[in-house]
């Protein structure tokens, strides 16, 4: 065996994460609203970049049309690569046949002979304005400003009145008091005996049951108030507790000294009051809404796929900088700036010309995969793994992976997320996937058509399912009912 150095020369493939294709990789991560953000910071970073706010017609896409053929002479694409990350960095890579020499994008738009159109600020259009007062969404009343305005019509002395509003504005977002009432009695310098005379009177407040400091007070407080409160529903409510959570009531009945049946209307009661009186109010906290980046239409018998492109401007080249590029010396610092700007804004417009197709692809192969579901609902959802579509559309899959990411689908079932249609699931006697959203909603329907007093257990779950062809274990049923928050047959039961 020898040992030495050597110098040899290898020939490797490899790829290289260069900016522009980080950049093309994020934009197809983003959703619509992360979209919308982004292009709004590069239109302040950019200033090759406008908004083509459509005053110039059919030039304006025309103009698109000639920049997209100049940024593909530019980049020439040779060939197709499996990936989104190669098939990028393949557009980053000049024609090896010839010199990687920089385009004369001045020589350029002198040829096209471009209009000498001036710059000016954007001005208001009435005729193109697409607002809406159906857009606009009105804040919620929160539960401190509901109580607040309750509190002006209470007559009571300044300083108890400060106690009233520290309280209310002690209050969690379910409408408890979280603080100790000695605590905040000491820091406003009044007895206990007060504090507690101010906090009934909150207690008195809609909605019924704000104020408590534990979830026996908050019932205790609607049964008073409802006229319900009994010293045997009291009682429960005081002792049993758990037993009611679990529905045992046969000890409920056996401690109280009365029958099965009156210990299930006392639960039924007691289960209809409001546990967290403060979730019916807005939220201080900022409120997101879901802007979908597909729409799923049902047209002719036929599914048509839309990528929503109302949120993000369509961009453009600004024509003034245009000018600037051609009046500059061709050796300037100007010239030198304004062109890779103009080459990053062309990438940029590439990039999310290029995020819309690949998404219209994925979501069009997942609709035509899952066209059971959009007619029939949602048993007849199919198992759909990453690699099925990608094998379909052509991609790798974690370009699919990407395509999907954050992203929400609007149909005529509702709003989806895309990774909704992605699932496991088991095989069925025919030998077809059946997805694990498809069994939840068969289970759903039992439990739903079940007699109540003598509920389906698991096991008679699985014999139905069986029937139907579908072949899972006992322990599969349990899981997929707790993620669905229903209860075991024995708490499910009723007297």
């Amino acid at each position: 065996m020898r040992l030495g150095y050597d110098l040899t020369i290898e020939q490797s493939q490899k790829l290289v994460m260069t900016p522009e294709l980080i950049q093309a990789i994020q934009i197809l991560q983003f959703n619509t609203q992360e979209l919308e953000n982004y292009v709004e910071e590069q239109l302040l970073t950019n200033p090759i970049l406008d908004i083509d706010s459509g005053g110039q017609g059919e030039q304006s896409s025309s103009d698109g049309e000639k920049y997209e053929d100049k940024f593909e002479e530019k980049y020439d694409n040779t060939k197709s690569e499996e990936s989104f990350e190669e098939k990028y960095a393949n557009k980053l890579e000049p024609n090896k046949e010839k010199p990687d020499e920089p385009f004369d994008w001045a020589e350029h738009f002198k040829e096209r002979e471009y209009d000498d159109i001036s710059y000016k600020q954007w001005q208001y259009d009435p005729n193109q304005n697409d607002y809406s007062y159906e857009q606009v969404v009105s804040p919620d009343i929160t539960l401190t400003e509901h109580l607040m305005f309750q509190l002006q019509f209470v007559t009571m002395k300044r300083s108890c009145r400060q106690v009233a509003i520290y309280m209310i504005e002690a209050l969690d977002e379910n409408g408890y008091l979280t603080q100790s009432l000695p605590e905040m009695a000491k820091q406003f310098g009044i007895s206990p005996e007060k504090a507690e005379e101010v906090l009934q009177i909150i207690q008195g407040f809609d909605p019924t049951g704000v104020g408590a400091r534990d979830l026996r007070e908050c019932l205790k407080i609607q049964l008073v108030h409802s006229g319900r409160d009994d010293e045997v529903v009291l009682e429960v409510v005081d002792h049993h507790l758990e037993d009611l959570a679990n529905n045992r009531l046969s000890s409920i009945a056996r401690a109280m000294n009365i029958t099965v049946k009156e210990a299930q209307e006392i639960c039924d009661l007691i289960r209809s009051l409001e546990p967290k009186p403060g979730r019916q109010f807005g939220s201080a906290s900022e409120t997101r809404y879901i802007i979908p980046d597909v729409t799923v239409e049902k047209v002719d018998g036929q599914y048509v796929v839309m990528v929503n492109e109302s949120s993000t401007p369509r961009l453009t080249l600004s024509p003034y900088y245009q000018k600037v590029l051609i009046e500059a010396d061709k050796e300037s610092n100007i010239s030198k700036f304004l062109t890779g700007r103009l080459n990053s804004a062309l990438w940029l417009i590439k990039s999310i010309e290029q995020r819309r197709q690949t998404i219209y692809n994925v979501v069009s192969a997942v609709v035509k995969y899952q066209a059971d579901f959009f007619d029939y609902g949602p048993k007849y959802l199919k198992t759909l793994t990453l690699k099925q579509i990608a094998d379909e559309v052509g991609i790798h899959e974690s370009t699919v992976s990407r395509s999907i990411n954050g992203k929400y689908m609007q149909s005529p079932r509702g709003v989806f997320e895309i990774k909704y249609f992605f699932t496991s699931g088991v095989s069925g006697s025919t030998g077809e996937g059946i997805a694990s959203e498809s069994i939840k909603t068969i289970i759903k329907e039992i439990v739903d058509h079940e007699d109540p007093k003598a509920p389906k257990s698991d096991q008679a779950m699985v014999e139905i399912l069986a029937e139907r062809g579908i072949d899972i274990s006992r322990r599969t049923v349990a899981k997929y009912r707790d993620e669905m928050n229903v209860p075991s047959s024995s708490k499910r039961k009723r007297y």
